[in-house]
């Protein structure tokens, strides 16, 4: 039975990618990157209590679409290690920033200020259609001073 249901899985699964690929070719072309950078260790005041960050934490930029169409996008911080135990992010916000090819930044979404602490912060942005080809960014702001910025390219 066990050999039989793997069969079928494995039937389906083939089909399955054979009419994707098929229709895939059919369609419009869509492009997603990801991409992280790390962040560095650093301190902040909070009210008079010094935070540390540890190494170990870093923004991850995600954005899908096509063209100058943007579908997704989305910016988080994760950390491993040492970091996922102990880091935590205060007054925290993160901006998507959009510049055209000759590196002048033409939109800034600017995130809301989270004055609670976070782990593991996340922001989403809005479905859009550029008006440049270009760059689009998130950059990592805590406690008002930039921590990190990951870009991925727009091109046609």
């Amino acid at each position: 039975m066990r050999n039989l249901v793997r069969g079928a899985l494995t039937a389906v699964s083939a089909a399955a990618l054979t009419a994707a690929v098929t229709l895939g070719a059919a369609g419009a072309a869509r492009a997603s990157a990801t991409g992280t950078t790390t962040i560095g260790s650093f301190s902040y005041d909070l009210r008079g209590a010094g935070i540390k960050v540890p190494v170990g934490c870093f923004l991850t930029h995600t954005i899908k679409g096509s063209g100058k169409r943007i579908t997704s996008q989305f910016a988080g911080v994760d950390c491993v290690g040492v970091a996922a135990t102990f880091s935590q992010f205060c007054n925290w916000r993160i901006d998507f920033t959009y510049a055209d090819t000759n590196n002048r930044t033409y939109r800034t979404s600017r995130g809301v200020t989270h004055t609670e602490c976070e782990r593991d912060p996340l922001r989403h942005n809005a479905p859009q259609k550029l008006p440049k080809y270009g760059k689009a960014c998130a950059r990592f702001h805590v406690n008002g001073k930039l921590r990190a910025t990951q870009c991925h390219f727009i091109t046609k």
